[in-house]
C-alpha cells in the first residue's frame, strides 16, 4: 500500500510506501480483528493522511496496474477516524478477495441502537479525547481502552452532558416552597459546583478546564489554559477542556450565542433527534477542546447541544412535545402549591434497574401534602411518536415503569387540549 496525493491515479513515483508492519494493523483494523493498538495506528494514519492532503492507495491489483484508492474521512456522529473506499466506473474495484473490497466495519451511526439497550452513566473520567501515539503503529504506552463511540449508542459527549446534568440536580425541579431561584445564574453555578468534585483525569478537577461562557473560547484563553496543564496532565490521558454554553440556537459547526459572535467548532455540532422529530432551542452546549493537528494546535473539536426547557430552567427535553408536557406539569406544581401540596419533577437522564429490567420514563413526580403529609409517586410517559418500533419498546418498559410508581400515560392529543393537565391533576390528587 502506498501514500499518494491526493486527486491523483496513484501511480506517480512520489507515492511513499506504508511498512508491512502498519499495512497489518491497518487491515485489522479496517475488518474490526484488531487490537486497540492497531486502532490507534490506523486512526493516526488515517489523521495523518487528513492533514497531510494525501490518498491510500491499495496494492491489491499490484505495482503496475492503477490501484484501488481509500479516502481518508471522519465520522462525527461516531466521533473517529476511518477510510472510506472511492468507487466509480472510472476507478478500478479492489479484488474480491482483498480486505478493502467492503466498506470499513465502523457500525455506522445508520445502525439504529435498540430503544431498550441500557444507558448508564459514562464510567471513569471525565473525558473524550484519546491520546495518540508519537509513532505510527508504536504500542501506546497505556493499556486504557478508548472509549470512542463506534456504534448507533448515544455518543460519550452527550453521556458526560448528562451526568453533569444530572450531579448538578438541574435535571430537577424543586417545589415551589423550597423558593428556589429559577435563572442561568443560578443553573451555571450548581454546574461549576460540581465540575469542582469530578476529576478530568488523576489528579485533576474538571473544574481547572471549564468555562461557562464563549468569551475564554474565543480569547484563546481555553487553550492558553491547557498549554500550561499538559505538563500536569498524567500519562494516558489527553489534554482537553470543557466550555457549557447557553445557546438558543445551532446550525452546522456553528453554535450561536446570546449577544456575541457564533462559536465555531471543527465537526458538525451533535444534537437527539426521535425519527424526524428535530427539536428547537434552546440548548445547553458542550464543546470539548483539544489538540487537532490540522489546526497545528488546540481548537474546539466537538459539541453536543442537548435541548433544554429554557434559559430559567435547565430541564433537558427530548423533544418539542416534551417541552409542552413540561410545562403542563409546571402549570400543575403551580395549582398545587395553592392548595398546600408540594410537587417535585424530575427528568431522569440515565436508565433505573428494577427486578424486570431498565426502563426511563419521561417525569417522574413526587407529590407531598402539607397538610397531612400523605406522599404519592407518580411516573409520567409521554406518547407522541407514530412508530411501531417505538410503541413495541414501551410495550416492553412500561411494565417496567410500574415499579417506580403509578404511571400515567399522556398522548400528544391530551397535551396540546389540556386533557392532560387534568389526569395530571385527577392522578396527584392527595
Amino acid at each position: 500500500m502506498w501514500l499518494i496525493d491526493r486527486d491523483t491515479h496513484g501511480q506517480d513515483k512520489s507515492r511513499i510506501p506504508l511498512p508491512a508492519v502498519l499495512r497489518q494493523a491497518l487491515v485489522r483494523w479496517y475488518v474490526g480483528e484488531g487490537t486497540h493498538h492497531d486502532e490507534a495506528a490506523g486512526i493516526t494514519l488515517v489523521q495523518n493522511a487528513r492533514i497531510g492532503h494525501k490518498w491510500i492507495a491499495c496494492d491489491c491489483l499490484g505495482a503496475e496496474k492503477a490501484p484501488p484508492i481509500l479516502t481518508p474521512a471522519f465520522l462525527s456522529e461516531a466521533e473517529t477516524y476511518y477510510l472510506r473506499r472511492l468507487t466509480s466506473t472510472k476507478r478500478p474495484e479492489h479484488r474480491a478477495d482483498c480486505p478493502f473490497f467492503r466498506d470499513q466495519v465502523t457500525n455506522r451511526i445508520s445502525e439504529v441502537r435498540s430503544p431498550n439497550a441500557v444507558t448508564d452513566p459514562p464510567a471513569g473520567f471525565f473525558e473524550v479525547l484519546k491520546p495518540a501515539p508519537e509513532k505510527l503503529a508504536q504500542q501506546p504506552e497505556s493499556d486504557s481502552i478508548d472509549d470512542r463511540t463506534r456504534s448507533g449508542s448515544v455518543p460519550r459527549l452527550a453521556r458526560l452532558l448528562w451526568r453533569l446534568m444530572d450531579t448538578s440536580g438541574v435535571n430537577v425541579i424543586a417545589p415551589l416552597s423550597a423558593g428556589e431561584e429559577w435563572s442561568i445564574r443560578a443553573n451555571f453555578s450548581a454546574i461549576g459546583y460540581s465540575a469542582a468534585k469530578i476529576e478530568i483525569a488523576p489528579g485533576l478537577e474538571l473544574a481547572r478546564a471549564f468555562w461557562t461562557h464563549p468569551r475564554p473560547l474565543q480569547a484563546n484563553a481555553v487553550y492558553a489554559t491547557l498549554r500550561r496543564l499538559a505538563p500536569e496532565w498524567p500519562l494516558g490521558h489527553a489534554p482537553q477542556g470543557f466550555v457549557l454554553l447557553y445557546a438558543p440556537s445551532f446550525k452546522g459547526q456553528e453554535i450561536y450565542v446570546p449577544g456575541g459572535e457564533p462559536v465555531a467548532i471543527a465537526n458538525r455540532v451533535q444534537s437527539p433527534s426521535m425519527r424526524g422529530n428535530k427539536t428547537a432551542g434552546p440548548y445547553l452546549t458542550l464543546i470539548v477542546a483539544g489538540e487537532y493537528p490540522e489546526a497545528h494546535g488546540y481548537a474546539p473539536l466537538r459539541a453536543y447541544a442537548q435541548p433544554i426547557f429554557n434559559g430559567r430552567l435547565f430541564v433537558p427535553v427530548d423533544s418539542e412535545l416534551e417541552r409542552q408536557a413540561l410545562r403542563e406539569i409546571l402549570a400543575v406544581q403551580r395549582e398545587l402549591h395553592s392548595r398546600r401540596v408540594d410537587l417535585a419533577i424530575r427528568k431522569p437522564l440515565f436508565d433505573t434497574m428494577t427486578r424486570d429490567g431498565p426502563c426511563r420514563p419521561d417525569f417522574m413526580l413526587e407529590a407531598r401534602s402539607r397538610i397531612t403529609g400523605e406522599i404519592g409517586n407518580l411516573v409520567v410517559e409521554v406518547m407522541g411518536l407514530d412508530d411501531e418500533a417505538y410503541h413495541s419498546s414501551k410495550a416492553v418498559t412500561h411494565p417496567r415503569m410500574r415499579h417506580l410508581g403509578a404511571l400515567l400515560t399522556i398522548s400528544a392529543d391530551e397535551v396540546t387540549s389540556g386533557i392532560g393537565r387534568e389526569k395530571l391533576m385527577a392522578a396527584l390528587n392527595l
